[in-house]
């Protein structure tokens, strides 16, 4: 008996250390890949060079939540991993097909560019990168698109044009999940913003979460404890939630998310004292209260189906996200001009008590996080790794990969 025990303990001991053995070759496996995989894409261009070996913490592909709707999916459902070049077999061409025609729609319109990365965060914050905020209501589920905090999100046309593209060339193999996180990368490049590789395999939601959006997704008017607190919940630290509202530094802000600064700050019927008084009465010029009301959403009546069978023209196409795209009044992030490099600007003005969100300026409230502001403002390469490595671990939160969730052929519809 002693000597089966003695003989069932070795055996033990010897599984442990094989285990740790080839979890050892694993992760030199897997650095390596991620070596290798960056080398190519620094080579590729060496404009998007700016990650060191380092720069790259190990991620979360997937996080818990406490959705009903989520649990039921997950139920029967084993967890896989998103991995590089995930496509590399079924769809070789996906991400080039992504790239083109990101690139071809922004030199068109430029502003599909900050509307692509808002859209991306607005459905990463959201029970993670899923998809689910492209979907339209239908009975019996309301969509996160009308949530109070979404209705100025814009690029679901955009995002239509794309999966189309996708459609014809690989029909029902590209997720609109990975769609929405490969053309917000693209966005902030065109932007002047860091490049970052990402993991694809990401699979679309079943469900939208309308209450969800309106409860979690950050306010303009939130205080740093708040900013802090919304965060932190979804995973980021004090620093990476700093540099991931870096991302304010392209597009625009439409008077109506910061009208309230400028007369009647919480209720005091005077100006928020934290603001500069040049800059204060600079954006004073520039929006008139009685024109910062609400706007209505981007137009959410051309479906990919509807762009079919209505033959529309790619100018025509260009038109109509012309007129969604613009609203009136708003202040460009570069108002000082164009040319600044991404990110420069927005930390330098918030130094300066010249941010226009009353969401960013908080950022120099807190000890920790205006160490991180100043640091920003005078370094912008350290920016763009902080900024693009905190995006790699945006893009891969609460993602659901097979044999969870769909492959939607419609972005706008479960199949």
């Amino acid at each position: 008996m002693d000597f089966t025990r003695k003989l069932s303990f070795l055996v033990f001991l010897l599984c442990i250390l094989i285990s740790l053995q080839n979890q050892d070759v694993d992760d030199i496996n897997v650095k390596l890949e991620f070596s290798s995989r960056t080398d190519k894409y620094c080579s590729r261009d060496s404009q998007y060079s700016i990650f060191d070996d380092h720069s790259f913490p190990p991620l979360p592909m997937f996080a818990t939540t406490s959705v009903e709707g989520r649990k039921l999916q997950q139920q029967t459902a084993s967890v896989g991993f998103l991995i590089y070049d995930y496509y590399q077999q079924t769809c070789p061409q996906a991400e080039r097909i992504i790239r083109s025609s990101v690139r071809s729609l922004f030199r068109k319109q430029p502003q599909i560019a900050p509307a692509l990365l808002r859209l991306a965060f607005h459905d990463c914050f959201v029970e993670g990168c899923d998809a689910s905020v492209l979907l339209d209501s239908v009975e019996g589920m309301h969509s996160e698109k009308e949530s109070p905090p979404n209705e100025s999100l814009k690029g679901f046309d955009v995002i239509d044009i794309v999966k189309l593209e996708l459609e014809e060339a690989c029909p029902g193999v590209v997720s609109c999940a990975d769609a929405v996180v490969l053309a917000a990368r693209e966005s902030i490049i065109l932007s002047g913003g860091p490049f970052y590789p990402l993991k694809t395999g990401r699979r679309d939601s079943l469900s939208s979460f309308a209450e969800d959006a309106t409860f979690e997704l950050p306010s303009p008017q939130d205080d740093l404890s708040k900013i802090i607190e919304s965060f932190s919940s979804k995973g980021f630290d004090e620093r990476e939630t700093v540099s991931l509202l870096g991302a304010h530094s392209t597009g625009v802000i439409h008077c109506k998310f910061f009208v309230n600064r400028l007369s009647n700050f919480s209720g005091t019927n005077s100006s928020d004292p934290t603001m500069d008084s040049e800059f204060l009465s600079f954006l004073r010029s520039k929006c008139n209260t009685n024109q910062a009301s609400l706007m209505s959403p981007i137009s959410k009546s051309l479906s990919p189906s509807q762009l079919i069978s209505t033959s529309l023209s790619p100018s025509s196409i260009i038109h109509k996200l012309s007129s969604s795209l613009v609203e009136e009044p708003a202040i460009p992030m570069d108002f000082e001009g164009p040319g600044e490099s991404f990110g420069t600007l927005y930390y330098r003005s918030l130094l300066q008590g010249r941010g226009i969100l009353y969401v960013d300026q908080q950022l120099t409230a807190g000890e920790e996080t205006k160490t991180w502001v100043q640091a920003y403002a005078s370094d912008v390469s350290l920016f763009h790794k902080d900024f693009g490595t905190t995006m790699m671990k945006l893009s891969n939160l609460g993602v659901l990969t097979a044999p969870m969730g769909q492959i939607r052929k419609d972005c706008r519809k479960v199949s």
